[in-house]
């Protein structure tokens, strides 16, 4: 099994844990969503897509067990780094750089590190994707543009 399934396999019986159904439901589709996204955007940019990935089924874990975005991307890191020293399913750097960009993803306003960015980008994306109906939010604004420009969308 890849490092990527064992990954998803321990987020799922994380989120499978949820009892709103609803919640649950858009826990899935959004670090999902967003490991695609990652992914994608990664590969596009030469970086690693695998841990792309593995950083975007890990950016809103926090939140979603605890039930708080209160500080979730600092905190997020904290637990994704328990996590992947848990697992080892990481070396330093890989582990470094997974919590590093769990932990700036909420900054959309500030330019940080390739893969640090690739997460918010692939955040956004979803965000911005996932319901059309939505405005997409003044703080993703320009980012969404760039990626738009990006993608030739």
């Amino acid at each position: 099994m890849s490092r990527l399934k064992k990954l998803r396999k321990y987020v799922d019986n994380e989120l499978n844990a949820m009892e709103d159904a609803d919640k649950r439901n858009s826990a899935f589709v959004h670090l999902y969503g967003v490991s695609l996204a990652a992914t994608m955007i990664a590969k596009k940019r030469g970086l690693d897509p695998e841990t792309a990935s593995m950083a975007a089924m890990l950016h809103d874990l926090y939140a979603y067990k605890t039930g708080s975005y209160d500080d979730h991307a600092h905190k997020g890191a904290e637990l994704a780094r328990e996590i992947l020293s848990e697992m080892k399913l990481t070396d330093d750097a890989e582990t470094e750089m997974i919590c590093s960009a769990v932990y700036h993803h909420d900054d959309k306003l500030v330019t940080d590190s390739a893969m640090d960015e690739v997460l918010k980008d692939a955040d956004v994306i979803h965000h911005c994707m996932n319901d059309l109906s939505k405005p997409v939010k003044e703080k993703e604004q320009a980012r969404f543009d760039k990626l738009c420009a990006e993608f030739g969308m």
